[in-house]
């Protein structure tokens, strides 16, 4: 079983006198940033000149410099910019400014773990990673409660990195919810997968495939869209709020036989056998490359692909049947 960490673990004081560096201010910066602010700890918000960041930083109360300096005076650097710039800013702004007197934490392992980030040995290097997106994280704070994270430990050099960490879990409101233990190379590889294979790649193309069969089929598009795509949060809200055998409870008994007798047959051995493939890849550092080569090209097969699967028929109906659901435009 996993090690999960409360807030009994934790020693929130281990901040104090000490100033948090939030590199970056989108999803995640802004609902760290302001979690740690709103229990008292002192932090400032790393921003290049130009940040379209800084007036919403700025607004909200926050301290703002620039990344290089926000390095220099923070006793933590907690790095919260996408995987494709880490290394950049990196080498710019933080590595110049390291010393064994500093952490250097992240919410995401893949710059450490594939090695595109190696920080000097005699500095701590550690993760708290929020199973939420910010915009959660930060609403689930503000209602005195809080979203589950990992923690990982990269490098110990103090002998203090988990307790540190810990202290930074609570300062986001983590601990309240409690910390599960964990590596750079586990979240990294697993946070990768779940992205390709469940949660992004193989929702997106199992709704796709869906709504091209149904069509193919003869049947209408806006039909074709409600069945496959648009209940499907009401689905995934009953597996949230209480697993499978939740949501199996909420369905028909139809829904739940044709759950049991018609999903492995959709998801049979050969798309196992692709996902162990998807696995390997990720863990033998073959995406990673790919994806690291790809932003270093300038992205062009990305942007390719991004723009075509925007034209998809789905995409052209979806936002027709979407200007009947006021509901939608509350958010």
């Amino acid at each position: 079983m996993a090690t999960v960490y409360y807030e009994k673990d934790a020693d929130p004081s281990r901040l104090e006198g000490k100033r948090i560096g939030v590199m970056g201010y989108g999803s995640q910066g802004h609902a760290h940033a302001l979690n740690l602010r709103d229990n008292g700890v002192d932090v400032v918000v790393g921003l290049h000149a130009g940040s379209s960041s800084r007036a919403r930083a700025e607004a909200a109360g926050l301290s703002v410099a620039l990344p290089e300096e926000v390095a220099k005076a923070s006793d933590v650097i907690m790095v919260l910019v996408p995987d494709t710039v880490q290394r950049g800013l990196y080498e710019s702004a933080i590595e110049p400014h390291l010393d064994s007197s500093k952490t250097l934490m992240f919410a995401h392992g893949f710059n450490i773990h594939f090695k595109e980030i190696t920080p000097p040995a005699d500095v701590d290097v550690s993760m708290i990673a929020p199973k939420a997106p910010g915009h959660r994280m930060r609403e689930v704070f503000t209602q005195g409660s809080g979203v589950p994270a990992l923690v990982a430990i990269h490098q110990d050099a103090s002998g203090e990195a988990l307790p540190n960490a810990l202290a930074y879990g609570a300062g986001v409101g983590s601990m309240r919810a409690g910390i599960v233990q964990t590596t750079f190379k586990e979240e990294t590889e697993t946070d990768l997968f779940g992205e390709q294979s469940v949660l992004c790649g193989g929702t997106a193309a199992l709704v796709k495939a869906g709504f091209e069969t149904l069509v193919e089929a003869g049947y209408q598009p806006e039909i074709a869209y409600f069945e496959v795509l648009h209940e499907l949060k009401l689905i995934v809200d009953l597996m949230y709020e209480g697993g499978l055998k939740y949501m199996r409870y909420s369905v028909s008994d139809t829904a739940e036989f044709g759950d049991y007798t018609r999903g492995p047959v959709i998801v049979d051995d050969h798309v196992r056998a692709a996902m162990k493939q998807v696995l390997a890849q990720i863990q033998d550092g073959t995406f990673a490359r790919e994806w690291i080569a790809e932003n270093h090209e300038g992205g062009h097969r990305f942007k390719r692909l991004r723009e075509q699967d925007a034209g998809h028929q789905i995409e052209e109906v979806g936002a027709q049947l979407r200007e009947m659901m006021s509901f939608l435009k509350q958010h």
